[in-house]
């Protein structure tokens, strides 16, 4: 891609998350993310179709990157360790600014469903239903642990991350351990 291309959609997109940290998504106007953006309203509309499209594009991107880094390379399940939990945690780190102007957005329930799905496809696969689990729902358990787990994320990152990104994979990984959601065998050993 044209690096002039590149750098206004990276214009756009930085002026849109600012601006979504300031306001409603449904007060934003495409003129206020030119104007932020340093662009023309043409160039807005060459790269995006109008403002649902610019959140659609953005919350999809995030939430692929968010997804990969879940994942080393061949491994399975949603968190298939303590350190890609970690590496997780450390990428929403990272990117806090958009997450939390996504999150605390109340035009933008969107994301918080979007997130929710990607963790119910991948919890659906990595719950062992023997042990402890064996006489649940596994529908029900995967709804209520992907309500805790996105809910986590979204504590975390609304409240500024009070807890560093150690500390809470440590608890959210006791909590996983006790559902038994860590794949099994457990490695107990294992530290991040």
């Amino acid at each position: 891609m044209d690096r002039r291309i590149l750098k206004s959609r990276e214009a756009i997109v930085e002026a849109f998350v600012a601006l979504m940290a300031e306001k409603n998504f449904e007060q934003i106007t495409i003129n206020e993310i030119a104007e932020r953006a340093n662009v023309s309203r043409g160039t807005v509309y060459l790269h995006y179709t109008d403002k649902f499209d610019l959140l659609d594009q953005c919350i999809k991107s995030h939430l692929v990157e968010l997804i990969e880094s879940f994942l080393p390379c061949g491994a399975t399940g949603i968190f298939p360790s303590k350190a890609s939990l970690l590496h997780t945690f450390q990428y929403l780190g990272q990117h806090a600014f958009f997450y939390a102007a996504v999150l605390a957005n109340k035009g933008v329930p969107t994301f918080r469903n979007r997130l929710q799905a990607a963790l119910l496809r991948g919890l659906d696969k990595q719950i062992d239903m023997n042990g402890m689990n064996r006489d649940m729902n596994k529908e029900m358990l995967i709804q209520f642990l992907t309500s805790a787990i996105a809910g986590m994320i979204e504590w975390w990152i609304t409240n500024s991350m009070p807890y560093t990104d150690v500390e809470v994979v440590e608890q959210l990984w006791a909590l996983m351990e006790r559902n038994q959601m860590v794949p099994q065998p457990f490695d107990k050993g294992m530290t991040i």
